[in-house]
């Protein structure tokens, strides 16, 4: 796959990011091995993970995702090779979302540890914790980035308020500057990134990377009715989201993905992807074959009309 660079690092990626949250969740250790292999082999080589993936399963207390890449990267030799991308500030047992000088220290160390490395490439805040002063949280940022901890730094989750405020903040103190957010973004769900957030990131030239960039599978096309919802392992989300404006544009996407002869998650992708403020999706898969999509959207230009159609009935 062709390198683009991350927002305003120099981090050069794939144009798309795998999404590490299913390692540990709905793919075991063996099975995350294969996924990483099959992904590294096809050109992907940035990922994305959280501390706190996947401490929603029974039986986890968070940082499964980050110790099976760190095991992986550890055994394969490769970890100079891979971007890796991961976030603080969710609750980790602390009691709510914390993105103090305190809890940052503690999370990174924590991180590198599960990660068996000595640097992160893009460490994220993972939600805004607006007790937290920004100048407290840009201030233990820069501390990490002193120490060779962190290369760069994000944000993800923040109010377009709050966004603005930290990056007044890093200009006029002299501190490090949030250079990628992460809004949940794709067709289904639009008005959480446009808008005011998206102004925040031109005005500051921040790269975007997109999370749930296919609605967490509904834009794959294997849902078309309830009852393959009720067999999700993620429900919660799917069922909330699934009504008759969802399922035509879902039916656009299809018909669309049928003209190219490619998958309706490559055509999902690619709108993401060709959006003007978008850097790179986020997005993640569970089979091998999964990944023919995001060959396809690696690939794939759509028509003015098509654009058109989907910016349409999505809006």
């Amino acid at each position: 796959m062709k390198k683009i660079i991350l927002g305003a690092t120099e981090l050069k990626i794939s144009p798309i990011i795998f999404g590490g949250n299913v390692f540990g969740w709905t793919l075991n250790e063996k099975e995350s091995f294969e996924m990483l292999d099959a992904i590294t082999e096809l050109g992907i080589n940035c990922i994305d993970t959280a501390d706190v993936y996947s401490r929603w399963v029974d039986g986890n207390s968070g940082g499964e995702s980050e110790k099976i890449i760190g095991k992986w990267m550890k055994e394969r030799g490769n970890r100079d090779k891979m971007i890796i991308c991961t976030k603080a500030g969710m609750d980790m047992g602390q009691g709510g979302i914390d993105i103090s000088e305190k809890h940052i220290k503690k999370s990174i160390d924590d991180s590198l540890n599960r990660l068996q490395t000595d640097y992160i490439n893009l460490y994220y805040a993972h939600k805004d914790d607006e007790t937290t002063p920004p100048e407290e949280t840009l201030g233990a940022f820069k501390d990490l980035i002193d120490d060779k901890k962190v290369q760069y730094i994000g944000a993800s989750n923040f109010s377009a308020e709050r966004l603005r405020k930290s990056m007044v903040t890093s200009r006029e103190n002299d501190l490090p500057a949030y250079t990628v957010f992460q809004p949940e973004y794709n067709l289904i769900e639009r008005s959480k990134f446009e808008g005011d957030i998206e102004h925040v990131c031109k005005e500051f030239n921040l790269g975007v990377a997109t999370y749930f960039s296919l609605a967490s599978g509904l834009l794959t096309g294997k849902y078309t009715s309830e009852k393959d919802i009720e067999s999700s392992s993620r429900t919660s989300y799917v069922k909330k989201h699934w009504n008759a404006k969802v399922k035509n544009i879902i039916d656009t996407v299809s018909t669309i993905a049928k003209s190219h002869h490619v998958s309706p998650a490559a055509v999902a992708l690619t709108w993401v992807l060709q959006r003007p403020t978008v850097t790179a999706p986020i997005a993640s898969a569970t089979k091998k074959e999964h990944l023919n999509a995001f060959k396809e959207a690696a690939l794939l230009e759509l028509t003015i009309s098509e654009k058109e159609t989907l910016n349409n009935i999505s809006a």
